[in-house]
């Protein structure tokens, strides 16, 4: 089930609270996905997915909790931030995979996508996040 969280100022968000398990990854997709498509932003839609899979593929790998939040937020017309809460107090970074490693790739593939990308320490764990840029309202065209 996706759950919206409305708020009373700021831009609209959907947030979901969801246990810290591989699968998770693909309720987090759906909820990207509902987001992007209601605020008519669905060329977002594939690189959201794949951004948030790969976020809450590093919350279930390095947090040491039960559960993580996903939350999609439109800080403007034509960008979404997309994030993950965890409770874990370690920032992530960039790291250079091995040639022969199959992790490691996941934060550079989401700085590839992504407008701009960062993780804010927490009193008590950390929220890590990417901002991706649709084509704006005019389309670019005549």
């Amino acid at each position: 089930m996706i759950v919206t969280t409305s708020r009373p100022t700021g831009s609209p968000g959907y947030t979901e609270t969801l246990p810290r398990i591989p699968e998770s990854a693909a309720t987090a997709r759906r909820l990207v996905r509902v987001a992007v498509a209601v605020w008519g932003l669905e060329e977002l839609a594939e690189d959201g997915a794949l951004v948030v899979s790969e976020l809450v593929s590093n919350a279930v790998r390095y947090a040491r909790c039960r559960s993580i939040r996903v939350s999609v937020a439109r800080p403007g017309a034509d960008r979404v931030r997309i994030g993950v809460v965890d409770k874990s107090v370690k920032l992530p970074g960039l790291r250079e995979p091995d040639g022969e490693d199959a992790r490691g790739r996941g934060l550079s593939l989401v700085a590839g996508l992504a407008v701009a990308w960062g993780a804010d320490p927490l009193p008590w764990g950390k929220r890590v996040w990417a901002e991706l840029q649709g084509k704006g309202q005019d389309g670019g065209g005549c």
